[in-house]
């Protein structure tokens, strides 16, 4: 009576998963601690990897992926329970902006805006500090730079303040 009631729990809790051929979805990592890194270690590791495209049905409970040659040591075809549905939104995709490229393969950074104010005390001298987003870099990659050197470099960037 007891192993019924488990697997009619179980059973509540169960759903099949059936993917078609062209869906996109991430693949969990779990497995691989240790032995695949992808860029960070520890408890910074990721968790899924993707995503990436359904190319064919092995079996009921097997899907074979098309994956990037950087992976082309792991083997394609993993179970169901690896995969997480992949739901596309447009809001993600971020407009390719042109990159003007010099001829010794660099490129000149241009302040965008000034995202945050802060001042940091350094003995008996203050210190005006700036958030400034570049272009062609996120939000998660602005700097702290100094408000004087700023002001001197790019005045028009204060001109709104």
């Amino acid at each position: 009576m007891a192993q019924d009631k488990k697997k009619n729990l179980a059973d509540k809790h169960a759903t099949d998963r059936v993917y078609k051929v062209g869906n996109w979805v991430f693949l969990k990592l779990s497995l691989w601690r240790g032995v695949v890194r992808f860029g960070k270690q520890g408890k910074l590791n990721p968790r899924y990897i993707g995503p990436y495209v359904i190319t064919e049905r092995v079996s009921e409970v097997a899907y074979k992926l098309e994956l990037p040659p950087e992976l082309s040591k792991v083997h394609d075809v993993f179970h169901v329970s690896m995969f997480r549905h992949y739901a596309s939104d447009l809001s993600h995709v971020i407009p390719l902006q042109p990159l003007e490229i010099n001829p010794d393969l660099t490129y000149d950074e241009e302040p965008v805006t000034i995202l945050d104010w802060k001042y940091k005390v350094m003995g008996n001298k203050t210190v005006h500090l700036v958030k400034v987003l570049w272009r062609n870099h996120s939000v998660e990659e602005a700097t702290w730079e100094t408000e004087e050197r700023m002001k001197e470099l790019y005045p028009p960037l204060f001109y709104d303040y």
